[in-house]
């Protein structure tokens, strides 16, 4: 059973990240952005539970970035692991990588001193109040549904993705395309940000909150952390020779 640390919090929502950030506007914050595919998330974790059994006065959130892009996307993450230490809402570093000595060393000073409050999160830093609540159109949803389903089976592998292959808007997106052109895939993609009403309806049609999305011969086959796994294991190359 995994030892529970009374200011250790896995955030499962961003209403629910806020709620925590705002408890306490004087607190020291650590924000761990992870991913369960990423190996050297699994060892940061352990640095990060250590920090929250050593500082009791440090507020750490563990968020899985994938699972809670809003979040992740408010932060500019584009890798993983990240971490983030704030004051309130007020940014105080950021570390990108499995740099245990700078986030132990950035963390352990500004628990030990206040200082001057750096400048205050820009409006692309701000932690997100709640997620964004999709307004539809003018199109039906059978209209919607049926153009979805027309995308996602407009190549035999389908990429949903945040910008374009050659320029990929988050590192999820540019690691989803690696994966492809590693195993040599032809595959076409669409750009989720060019439609709000297909980034919204693709969460709801697959059942999948987050991007990227693979979806083979109209399929939703998973997001980059399940086609991954399916890679490493020979599962994907066999479901996509399947449809060849």
């Amino acid at each position: 059973m995994t030892e529970a640390i009374s200011n250790f919090h896995e955030v499962t929502s961003p209403s629910h990240f806020q709620d925590l950030l705002s408890t306490d506007l004087e607190r020291v914050s650590l924000i761990n952005f992870w991913a369960p595919w990423a190996a050297p998330c699994a060892q940061m974790n352990e640095v990060v539970r250590e920090l929250a059994r050593k500082y009791e006065r440090l507020l750490v959130l563990q968020v899985e970035a994938e699972e809670q892009e809003d979040i992740a996307e408010t932060f500019s993450v584009e890798s993983v692991p990240s971490f983030i230490v704030l004051r309130g809402h007020t940014l105080l570093g950021r570390i990108t990588g499995a740099d245990a000595a700078s986030l132990t060393k950035t963390v352990a000073q500004h628990l030990a001193s206040k200082g001057t409050a750096p400048a205050p999160l820009s409006s692309t830093d701000k932690a997100p109040a709640a997620a964004p609540t999709f307004v539809p159109g003018e199109e039906t949803p059978a209209q919607l549904e049926a153009r979805l389903k027309a995308l996602m089976t407009e190549r035999r592998v389908m990429l949903f993705m945040k910008g374009t292959p050659d320029v990929p808007r988050c590192g999820f997106s540019r690691r989803a395309v690696a994966l492809l052109r590693d195993q040599k895939i032809e595959f076409g993609s669409f750009d989720i940000f060019s439609d709000e009403a297909v980034r919204a309806g693709m969460k709801v049609v697959n059942n999948w909150p987050t991007f990227p999305q693979f979806v083979v011969d109209g399929e939703f086959i998973g997001g980059l952390d399940v086609v991954t796994e399916m890679v490493e294991n020979g599962e994907f190359a066999e479901v996509v020779q399947a449809t060849a």
